[in-house]
């Protein structure tokens, strides 16, 4: 892991970006919490940019008021990182099936699957660096992309506690292997979100083999979550990795 640039922020906040390889990404960690801090790893639902204000809020949000390192990255295809061909046909293919007024799951399947297949292993190389920082102890925590973090809560033993965002497709071989996902979740759930089938949600959570699971429902659109459950969230964490 390569720190490319540092600032301290006007919360306090240290903000570094970094490179893993081809993986770039953010680090942020508290400016007065004792160390080592715990982790979260963050992931926006809408194509994992690491610079996506809503994260970037929520992750210096955790880090100044909860103590918490936090880090995101860019997945293969999004933020920083060029699109393949194959990328660049299957978005055209899923343009095209909206405004036709297709079906869109067979697209999504092809887009999404690939996704989570490269950046859980691409995930589990950062934690590996980030837990080798003196400033950064664990537990881990992830808050994101419910696909990616099905999968990463199924492979990767170091994840005790996860916070899923409803709105995004999840293939039917994540739905199966839900019921794996065995840690402490909580699950933001859209009520208006029209991209996505709120029934389909509902099964999943239904279907998740947490034996602590929580679920949120809130009044509004796709990107209509209310700040509050960024406290929320804030509050389950500490539960969990504190």
């Amino acid at each position: 892991m390569q720190f490319t640039s540092e600032q301290r922020l006007d919360d306090g906040v240290l903000e570094r970006e970094f490179t893993l390889g081809e993986i770039p990404g953010i680090l942020w960690t508290p400016g007065s919490a004792p160390a080592p801090a715990p982790l979260i790893l963050v992931g926006h639902n809408g194509g994992l940019h690491k610079r996506e204000a809503r994260l970037v809020a929520r992750s210096r949000h955790s880090a100044a008021e909860y103590g918490y390192a936090v880090a995101a990255i860019d997945a293969p295809g999004y933020g920083d990182r060029p699109l393949s061909a194959a990328d660049k046909q299957v978005r055209a293919d899923l343009r095209r099936a909206k405004e036709a007024g297709e079906p869109l799951d067979e697209i999504l399947e092809t887009l999404i699957v690939p996704l989570v297949e490269k950046v859980v292993p691409e995930w589990q190389a950062t934690l590996d660096a980030l837990l080798a920082l003196p400033e950064i102890g664990g537990p881990v925590g992830y808050s994101g992309m419910t696909a990616i973090g099905i999968q990463l809560a199924v492979v990767e033993p170091r994840i005790s506690v996860a916070v899923f965002f409803a709105g995004g497709f999840v293939p039917g071989a994540l739905r199966k292997a839900a019921r794996q996902v065995t840690i402490p979740l909580l699950f933001l759930l859209q009520w208006d979100d029209q991209g996505n089938d709120r029934k389909l949600a509902l099964d999943l959570f239904e279907a998740f083999g947490a034996e602590e699971k929580t679920l949120h429902a809130n009044l509004g659109g796709h990107t209509g979550t209310p700040w509050f459950e960024v406290e929320d969230g804030a509050r389950f964490f500490d539960r969990h990795l504190k």
